[in-house]
């Protein structure tokens, strides 16, 4: 399996303009709806979504991949643990 197989994400979620703790509430909703493995890219906005965000998901267990910056809001992947907490 490729480096960019295992980076391509299952779902997406948009999330621009969705306030904090509501975007982070949704990516876990949607995090927790895939299976154990799973990828999910989550754009985010600048500021406070893109500076709380990760952090959350980290200590909520779930494995932040990527963020790229892609020019007016961020791009992050997160990876669904294979091992259900």
């Amino acid at each position: 399996m490729s480096v960019s197989s295992l980076l391509t994400p299952d779902a997406q979620l948009d999330l621009r303009g969705t306030p904090c703790p509501i975007n982070f509430v949704r990516t876990k909703l949607r995090l927790e709806q895939m299976p154990l493995g799973g990828l999910l890219e989550v754009w985010l906005d600048a500021g406070e979504p893109i500076e709380q965000v990760p952090d959350s998901l980290t200590m909520a267990g779930y494995q932040v991949e990527t963020i790229t910056d892609c020019s007016g809001y961020f791009s992050l992947l997160v990876r669904r643990p294979v091992v259900a907490k």
